[in-house]
């Protein structure tokens, strides 16, 4: 336990380990926690679900929901619960929203927008204030995300707006999913943006307007061809009778069988590991291992197995050696 009587990092990983969805919200607490000691209790939260103490990756389907605000994301995902939890799938919702000037917590708060049943013991929703991130995730959406995902089926990462500055869910989510809305200029935003690589699903909402979803449909279309991508476009509507929303799980479970997320988990760790590096130790500790191509060489050399932690301390020891 902690000093103040608190599960410790390690103590809730075991937990997690054995898929008890009720330590969901002491972990967020932890993660959160910006108190001294408190990094230590993260990398042991860390270290007890990485893949080594796991035998392999976390079982989760992690989903990242992106998109301009007003684009309908609460609604969707809203949806997208309520067919998961009718295939009796476990799911954890990170909501991360701008921060409250004032409070300097998350300001529109998705625990009350996105519609579940608050007895449901399998269903998890925390908002989380992106604070001053410009990447679209809270600082602790990357430790909360790979915590949970040893315990739950689904876990899904809603993150503020969409644009080239809020494309770090594609570096944390196994599929991500880009929602866009018609009859708003979204599309061709969406275009301007340069961030056709991030999406591997696009969600058009609102296909009750009918014809200018069509529309705005064979627009993305369009692009996708010119481009050569192959990201599959699905129309939804979230006004009941809700439409589309099998036709979209059908697709981010597609992207997920096609994928392969071991490998992009991987990659995702050791850039976090050179980024935590690099904003530690600065240019300096990064010419100690012949440069970012020098330490990029001997993540690729290291256990897949090692988690963030213990790839960031490597980092720094074979910095040392070197200086």
């Amino acid at each position: 336990m902690t000093d103040r009587g608190a599960p410790s990092g390690a103590e809730l990983g075991a937990r997690l380990r054995e898929r008890d969805l009720s330590a969901a919200p002491a972990v967020l607490n932890l993660v959160e926690n910006r108190a001294p000691g408190g990094a230590e209790e993260v990398e042991a939260l860390l270290r007890e679900v990485s893949p080594a103490a796991l035998g392999g990756e976390a079982g989760a389907h992690v989903v990242g929901i992106t998109g301009p605000p007003g684009a309908g994301k609460s609604s969707l995902l809203s949806e997208l619960v309520r067919h998961w939890r009718a295939d009796d799938r476990s799911i954890a919702v990170l909501a991360v929203d701008p921060t409250s000037k004032r409070s300097g917590g998350a300001l529109l708060g998705d625990r009350a927008r996105i519609a579940h049943d608050p007895a449901d013991r399998a269903m998890f929703i925390r908002s989380t204030a992106a604070g001053d991130q410009l990447g679209g995730l809270a600082p602790s959406t990357r430790a909360a995300a790979r915590a949970l995902a040893a315990a739950f089926d689904v876990v899904v990462i809603e993150t503020v707006g969409v644009g080239q500055s809020e494309t770090d869910v594609a570096d944390v989510a196994d599929t991500v999913a880009v929602v866009v809305q018609p009859g708003s200029g979204d599309v061709l935003q969406f275009l301007k943006a340069g961030i056709m690589e991030v999406p591997d699903v696009l969600v058009v909402t609102k296909a009750d307007l009918g014809t200018i979803a069509d529309s705005a449909r064979r627009d993305l279309l369009s692009a996708l061809g010119a481009l050569g991508a192959d990201v599959e476009v699905v129309s939804v509507s979230s006004v009941s009778p809700a439409r589309g929303i099998e036709e979209l799980a059908a697709a981010l479970e597609a992207h997920r069988v096609k994928g392969d997320p071991a490998a992009r988990r991987l990659r995702s760790r050791r850039r976090h590991a050179l980024a935590d590096f690099a904003a530690e130790h600065g240019e300096r500790g990064l010419r100690a291992l012949g440069g970012r191509r020098g330490a990029e060489r001997w993540l690729g050399e290291q256990d897949p197995a090692l988690d963030v932690p213990e790839l960031s301390r490597g980092l720094a020891e074979r910095a040392l050696e070197g200086a």
